[in-house]
């Protein structure tokens, strides 16, 4: 595995949110030191996992400088940049970047089913329009469309500051292909955390996870030890934790990994409509694999 841009285990950061379901900008610095004291390397800022379709650009922009104060140098911030719309994603994308973040991530553009030619067209675009590393975001579960190896590969290829790929996807022959195409120095990045531990053995760098929020240095762990190539070690670590990376995402994240945070003492508020509040069954169970896992009192 080659040594990562952004280290190995990136938090897809929450967006904390205040009773009236404004941002509450403290809270996030709160919550970014926090995850940084817990092992995480790097944050994506207003990803899937921070509510970005109901985050609108100028909350966003707010967002993004709280969380560089926060940080202040001591690891890199990712910004989540990319829609369905090359042009707002070019536009927003050059003004984020002027805040001083590390890189961007643009995901696949959703509801408007591309071809692939507009897939690469798209990214192509909107990295020529900045200076900064490139995260390409590959979720079909959310964008319908899958990003086809050849695509990416292509991207990797073509454009010099496309350095990764968050890949969702699931598919283990396409992220295979990815990792044996790939050019020096490009990335691939497990966008689900269940998939980390085999990602990694096929030659992933890492992962942009959830459940990092919860359970940051037991997850860390695992990372180091697959790593360091004690592979038993990692697999024992992946089993035990695996109850609660498939809990987190009994229903749309990220309302179970708020609540799991709420449940940890940590709150940060609720999330946005169209998503709603666990039900007490949710949060009961929850609770129950947390304290399985042994991340919450009995």
């Amino acid at each position: 595995m080659s040594t990562p841009h952004f280290g190995r285990m990136l938090t897809a950061m929450v967006t904390p949110f205040d009773a009236n379901g404004d941002l509450d900008l403290a809270r996030a610095q709160e919550l970014a030191v926090r995850l940084l004291d817990q092992g995480t390397d790097a944050l994506v800022v207003c990803g899937t996992t921070g509510e970005s379709p109901t985050v609108f650009y100028d909350q966003k922009m707010d967002l993004f400088r709280a969380v560089l104060e926060a940080v202040d140098g001591r690891a890199k911030v990712i910004a989540n940049t990319g829609d369905n719309c090359t042009a707002d994603s070019v536009t927003f994308s050059k003004q984020v970047v002027d805040l001083g973040v590390d890189a961007i991530m643009t995901v696949v553009p959703y509801y408007n089913k591309p071809p692939q030619e507009g897939l690469y067209q798209h990214f192509r675009t909107v990295a020529e329009a900045v200076e900064v590393p490139v995260v390409l975001y590959n979720i079909p579960g959310r964008s319908v469309v899958n990003m086809t190896s050849e695509t990416t590969l292509r991207l990797a290829h073509d454009v010099e500051n496309i350095v990764a790929v968050k890949e969702a996807s699931s598919d283990f022959t396409q992220i295979a292909e990815i990792i044996n195409g790939a050019p020096a120095g490009f990335e691939v990045l497990s966008g689900n955390d269940t998939d980390t531990l085999p990602m990694m053995g096929l030659g992933a760098t890492g992962v942009i996870s959830v459940v990092s929020h919860v359970a940051g240095m037991r997850f860390k762990e695992m990372i180091e030890a697959q790593v360091a190539g004690e592979h038993t070690r990692a697999l024992r670590l992946h089993l035990e934790l695996l109850p609660l990376m498939q809990g987190l995402f009994a229903t749309a994240n990220p309302i179970l990994v708020k609540a799991g945070l709420a449940l940890q003492g940590f709150p940060v508020g609720g999330v946005r409509l169209p998503l709603v509040p666990p039900t007490a069954d949710q949060t009961g169970e929850i609770a129950r694999i947390m304290r399985g896992v042994g991340l919450l009192e009995n």
